[in-house]
Order: structure tokens, then sequence, then C-alpha cells
């Protein structure tokens, strides 16, 4: 799998994410530059998390707009699978590849904690490889993680099963609405979600639950 992380200034996620997709596909991914307007041909590409740019003006309010988006755009809508996780989904809400904002945490304040998922949609490359409804468990480290959608947005994402990941056993840490931690766009093949995945992928970590992820973009690449 040709892989690409997208580096941003501010990002603090992007070497747990690298370090994740290699120990998962035995290859380093590429990285490119949130100024460059190419991307090198890639089969999944990464929106890792941070704070980009301080999280000025909102959460990735700033890099929706860096010139490599356009390129990731055009990429995702060819059907190149693309996952943002923290900063990176608060940058697809921006760059509008998402629906929806991400909101200050309900309680105002940062939070690092593990909280319980349930996978909701596994009809897409990036959760195939879990079973759904499964619970597992995962970090989360945010402070702009509180999901809002309008009502119409959302009973369009709730009623076409694009809500991907739900926080569960009441460990919803941001407030967010319907406790969305995951969405997916109408074609499936871009997801936007708070938990970092990233940093339960070997023992080491504590726990491989979000291993399968990266596993599951694997097996989407090969088998296409």
């Amino acid at each position: 799998m040709s892989a690409t992380v997208v580096l941003f200034p501010g990002a603090n996620r992007d070497r747990d994410m690298l370090a994740a997709l290699r120990s998962v596909t035995g290859a380093m991914p590429r990285t490119v530059w949130h100024q460059d307007t190419k991307l090198p041909k890639s089969d999944f590409i990464v929106l890792p998390g941070g704070f980009s740019h301080g999280d000025y003006l909102r959460a990735g309010a700033i890099a929706a707009r860096a010139p490599i988006m356009k390129a990731v755009a055009a990429a995702a809508k060819k059907g190149v699978p693309v996952l943002g996780i923290c900063n990176g989904f608060q940058l697809l809400t921006e760059a509008r590849l998402l629906p929806g904002a991400l909101l200050r945490n309900a309680g105002l304040t940062f939070v690092c904690r593990e909280v319980r998922l349930s996978i909701e949609n596994t009809d897409n490359p990036f959760l195939h490889t879990y079973n759904q409804g499964e619970i597992i468990r995962c970090p989360v480290a945010h402070h702009d993680g509180n999901y809002f959608a309008d009502e119409k947005t959302l009973k369009t994402l709730e009623g076409d099963g694009r809500v991907a990941l739900r926080y569960t056993e009441g460990t919803n840490p941001n407030g967010s609405i319907n406790d969305i931690a995951g969405i997916l766009n109408e074609r499936g093949n871009v997801l936007g979600m708070m938990p970092h995945f990233e940093n339960l992928v070997e023992d080491a970590q504590g726990g491989t639950d979000g291993r399968r992820l990266f596993e599951a973009a694997l097996d989407a690449v090969a088998a296409a």
C-alpha cells in the first residue's frame, strides 16, 4: 500500500501515524508538506492530529485552505480513501469534505482519556475488519471534538448509515451530538474521527484495538 501522510505546521501526531502505518504495512509512508500542490501516487491519504496553525480562527480552518488540500479533495473525488483523525477530522469539515463542524468540548477543557467506541458502519475501506456493533477502547486527546450538525444533516447522516463510530458506555468526552465520534462522506471513502486509533496498534501501547483500521485499509487496497 502506498500511503501518504500530509504534514501541517503544529501537527503533533504525524510521527505516531507514520509509525502505525509502517508497523502494519511494513513500509514507511511518504509525507507531503501543506504548501505542496501535488500528491505522490497514493492508495491511502491521512491527515493526522495536532493543532495545525495553532488552531487560530477555528481548529483546522487555516489548514483547510492549504495548497495541498486541492489535491486531497481531487483524490477523494476519485475514490482514494482519505482518513482524518482529530485535527484531521476538524480539517475535513472545514474543507467541506465532510459535513458539520467540531465545536469546543462541552466542558470547555482539553480532554485526554480513554473512551469506549461502538463500530457503527463496517461497509467502508476503514472498518470492515471490525464487527458491526463491536465495542472497542481507544484514547482521545482534544479540545474541539464536540461534533455538531444541523437537524437536516444529522438526519441524513443517521439515515444513510454514515455515522461510523459512536461513543458508548457513557464515555462521550466532549458533548458530541448523538455521541458521534466519526462520520463518513456519502461515497464512504472519507472518514473523519476524533479517537486516535494510531495510538493503539501495538501491545506496548496497551492494546491493539486500533490496528485493524490500518489493516482494513491495506486489505481494501489489495482487493481493489
